[in-house]
């Protein structure tokens, strides 16, 4: 899935990044995500705070679980930069391992309550949910062609089917952003060297 592609699921109008109003509606849910959770704030103090219309919010976005998914853009990008350092052939695995789980570490970091009102978003609304598994899916499929490229060129051990190994591993470093977010789990420079590690023995074995 491609930036075009989503934005034009997050979006009613299709791709308006740019658009002042809709900028205006996101940096005061923005600010508002960083006084309170998804669940207190409502369309209505959205649009005030924006200086426009209720119904000029729902010209834009379905609901707020899907004004969320269009402030997770930034983080949306860096996953895809991170999967293009994953499947380039340059420098050794761990480096490369390391440098995608950083990447994404950075981008929560960036604004951890967005990232905090994704996790509610997903929780409550099951279009989120596809949407965030739609995206997963297409994550997966290109480290899965890179594992077995990996594998049938020697350099990777042989395992489980390769999208499912894909699969899981994209499950940890999920479950580790989300711990990593909510301020729990081992340190941030820990939990990146422990997902490199896990990363590099899963596809390699004990060695690169």
């Amino acid at each position: 899935m491609s930036s075009g592609d989503w934005d034009r699921l997050v979006d009613r109008r299709g791709p308006n990044r740019g658009d002042a109003r809709r900028d205006a509606l996101l940096q005061a849910f923005d600010g508002l995500l960083r006084e309170q959770t998804l669940d207190e704030i409502n369309v209505a103090e959205i649009s005030r705070r924006a200086g426009v219309t209720r119904s000029a919010f729902y010209f834009y976005f379905e609901s707020k679980a899907l004004a969320v998914m269009a402030l997770m853009q930034d983080l949306y990008d860096d996953a895809l930069d991170a999967n293009e350092l994953l499947i380039k052939a340059e420098g050794t695995p761990e480096g490369r391992f390391r440098a995608a789980i950083t990447k994404l570490f950075d981008s929560v970091d960036t604004s951890p309550h967005t990232y905090r009102a994704l996790l509610e978003a997903r929780a409550s609304s099951a279009t989120v949910r596809e949407m965030w598994d739609a995206g997963r899916a297409d994550f997966a499929r290109i480290i899965a062609g890179m594992i077995e490229t990996e594998r049938a060129a020697g350099r990777a051990t042989d395992g489980p089917d390769a999208g499912a190994v894909a699969a899981v591993l994209l499950d940890l470093n999920d479950h580790a952003l989300e711990r990593h977010s909510l301020g729990s789990g081992p340190a941030r420079d820990l939990h990146i060297e422990s997902l490199a590690f896990i990363w590099l023995r899963t596809i390699y074995g004990s060695s690169s």
